[in-house]
This record gives structure tokens, sequence and C-alpha cells, in this order.
């Protein structure tokens, strides 16, 4: 895992997410770079998840990297909820439904009816990003985290597990002022089909997002 921390100077006005020594797929690139170069996530802290890659990429209101982590994400794969899912009993969720929604949220840090922090994400559909919780054994979600394989990290009914460590030092400490984005990736669309993103050039101008 990278380090948490990337530090390095912020320009006046950024027309790039900057991710310091982490290498992102290009749909993560994409995006990150189309909310700094658009402002869509408005000055706020932000979250790229990328569930192709079952990565968490957290950055300031800048667009500079504070670090980045492997992440647990829902079992199957799709990019939407069942509608009513966050109003059901867990053990009526079929393993075909236990899916992580794609989009652009409005995440805050609040806690969960057990007083723990979580980062709430998706309210409706009861998804939220926190530390991974490793309570059940057979579920090896620890072993699954340190696995550089990303379908291994396919395993929760929704939520976005993160190693302690990186929700604590970083997650909390990006969202301390509350609020901020969340941009989740499609895995059956593309960015732009979600997001109405755009691609940035060299130079920093917008452009039409090619096919993926």
């Amino acid at each position: 895992m990278a380090a948490f921390l990337f530090l390095g100077a912020v320009p006046a006005t950024a027309q790039y997410a900057r991710f310091g020594n982490e290498t992102p797929g290009p749909d993560a690139l994409h995006v990150a770079n189309w909310a700094v170069h658009s402002a869509d996530h408005k000055a706020m802290p932000f979250v790229i998840v990328d569930k192709r890659d079952s990565r968490v990429f957290v950055f300031d209101g800048q667009g500079q990297l504070l670090g980045a982590a492997p992440a647990l994400l829902g079992l199957a794969q799709g990019d939407h909820s069942v509608p009513g899912i966050g109003t059901r009993k867990m053990s009526t969720i079929r393993p075909e439904e236990r899916t992580t929604p794609a989009g652009r949220f409005a995440a805050s840090m609040e806690r969960s009816l057990h007083g723990d922090e979580i980062l709430w994400v998706d309210y409706d559909a009861a998804v939220a990003l926190h530390r991974v919780i490793a309570t059940a054994p057979k579920e090896r979600r620890l072993q699954r985290l340190a696995s550089q394989t990303p379908a291994d990290r396919r395993i929760t009914y929704g939520c976005i597990n993160v190693p302690v460590k990186f929700f604590e030092q970083v997650v909390m400490q990006a969202f301390k002022g509350g609020r901020g984005i969340v941009y989740v990736l499609p895995e059956t669309s593309r960015p732009a089909e979600i997001f109405g993103s755009y691609d940035i050039d060299e130079n920093g101008a917008a452009g039409p997002a090619p096919p993926r």
C-alpha cells in the first residue's frame, strides 16, 4: 500500500488531479481530472471509488491526493441498487443484489447506530464508506484487503470497507469539515454516461471523453 500522505505545491487554479506516486486506472484518472477542472467537487474533499480495481483515492479540496488504499466492495457487479434495499434486512438480500451503486454522492461524516464514525455515501441504499469489519472470520475480509487481485475484494452487501488506519488517518482527516463528494465509478458503462464528464488534454483544455 502506498504512503497515505503526499506533499507538494498546490497551484492557485488546479487543472488536474494530482495523484502523486499512485498510478490510477484510466477511468479514475479521467473522473478525478474532470472533477478538478470543472470544480464539480465545489472545492470540497472528494473520493474516487474505482470498482474495477477495488481501490479508493481520497483528495483534498484542491485535488491533491491524500491517500489511496484497496477497498472491499459489493459482491455483485452492477451500477444500480435494488429499489428499497436500504430498508430491508441484510438476511433477505440475495447475492446478485449486493451491488455498490455508481454515481456522484454528497457524502457526510456521521455515526452509525453503534456509534462508529462512517462516511455516508448513499443514504437511501444504506451504503457507507467505513472501517473494515472483520467480525465474521469465514469472510476473510482482512485477507481479502491484502490480496493483489481486485476480484477477491468483492464481498460486501454494498458498503465500501477500507483499512482501519486508512479510514482514521486519511478519510476522517479529509472529511473533518463534515462534507464532501464521493464519485463511485461505473463498471458496466462509461463514466461520461454517469457524470457528464470530459477529458482534459495536456494543455488543460476540455474535450469529449473518448470511448472506453
